[in-house]
């Protein structure tokens, strides 16, 4: 098993699935929902249910907080890799500048650009 950062290459099942969960968790149904899951476990409390029902809650809120970390890592690292990518795009840009390759360098910064879209 090779261990990659999420940015390299191609976007595999799991990249692919953390992009849509992001879009969805971004969302305001998702907000309502994890409110409504707070306000569940709340009233757990308040209601003396028992114990049992009471733990659900809390393992419903738990569940959902891993995943939510798991995809916030994913995002985080996919983004501090494009805003690498466009840096060195940059450092490159600027070095190659200096020696007189003008029309390399324009069309490097151009891809540097648009690397948000690629990850």
């Amino acid at each position: 098993m090779v261990i990659r950062h999420p940015a390299e290459g191609r976007k595999g099942r799991f990249e692919r699935f953390a992009e849509i969960a992001s879009n969805v968790t971004s969302a305001p149904v998702f907000y309502a929902f994890c409110v409504l899951l707070v306000a569940f476990f709340v009233a757990a409390h308040a209601a003396g249910l028992s114990v049992q029902q009471q733990l659900l809650a809390g393992d419903l809120m738990t569940c959902v907080n891993l995943l939510l970390l798991a995809l916030l890592k994913n995002a985080e690292r996919r983004a501090e890799h494009a805003i690498q990518r466009k840096l060195d795009a940059i450092a490159t840009a600027l070095l190659e500048q200096g020696e007189g390759e003008a029309r390399k360098v324009q069309e490097d910064l151009r891809r540097a650009i648009g690397m948000e879209e690629d990850v």
